[in-house]
């Protein structure tokens, strides 16, 4: 029972987080709740699954770009990732929140929470797309000239023979840059929105938990842990899948 359920897991992990949301913005006729008081584990786990999303492909743009043998292209992607990962993330956040507001329309109101997103994507899109580049510069120049030989084009090139084989072989660097990414949500108590790590703050200022800060940051930490420990085992699964483990 349990192999045959298993597969369909993600699935309905997918099914659930969208459903939440759609309960949370005002479904079947429930009070809609503003992302302002958002907090706690589902912030957490919001704002992390959609920075892995929206961070993947532009990292693998920005390594494509880099490799890009069109100068302006190149010299766009090399001065985006350079700066990124010359600023600290705490510093890249702060930005967001102040300086996106700044370069939109006066009439647009951007959501502290869509900037805090936006700060997120922007750095660990820097660090995915050197990940990516270190697979697509692991791949021999053979394959670029055996598909040519084929009369594929670039983006057949891309979509079928190189980037499948430089994403496969940087599985575990993706995901432990993914898990890193979890992690620094935390920094997002900072910047004024209550997490995980902010909640549990928050709950240890309490009266009725003085001294017992032990058990609140074990708590979280414990939290932590299963949520990154479920994608190193995913991650283990995924190399397994495709091939990558000896």
């Amino acid at each position: 029972l349990w192999q045959s359920c298993k597969q369909w897991l993600p699935l309905s992990w997918l099914i659930t987080f969208l459903v939440t949301l759609w309960l949370m913005n005002g479904g079947f006729g429930l009070a809609a709740v503003s992302t302002k008081v958002w907090n706690g584990l589902l912030l957490t786990v919001f704002v992390a699954v959609l920075s892995i999303v929206l961070s993947f492909p532009l990292g693998v743009l920005l390594a494509l770009g880099r490799q890009s043998p069109l100068p302006i292209v190149r010299g766009v992607s090399i001065a985006y990732i350079e700066l990124i990962r010359g600023l600290p993330l705490i510093g890249i956040l702060f930005m967001a929140q102040v300086m996106l507001p700044l370069l939109l329309p006066p009439q647009a109101n951007v959501d502290q929470l869509v900037r805090a997103i936006a700060g997120l994507t922007a750095f660990s899109a820097a660090y995915l797309a050197e990940t990516v580049r270190g697979g697509l510069q692991s791949l021999p120049k053979g394959q670029w000239e055996a598909s040519r030989a084929l009369g594929f084009s670039t983006p057949m090139t891309l979509g079928l023979i190189v980037l499948p084989q430089a994403l496969r072989a940087v599985v575990p660097a993706i995901v432990g840059q993914f898990i890193g990414l979890f992690k620094d949500t935390a920094l997002l108590s900072i910047v004024g929105l209550v997490e995980l790590t902010g909640i549990a703050r928050s709950i240890a200022a309490q009266p009725d938990y003085l001294g017992r800060y032990a058990e609140v940051y074990l708590a979280i930490g414990l939290i932590y842990w299963l949520f990154c420990y479920g994608m190193s085992v995913a991650s283990r699964r995924l190399e397994h899948s495709v091939g990558t483990q000896s």
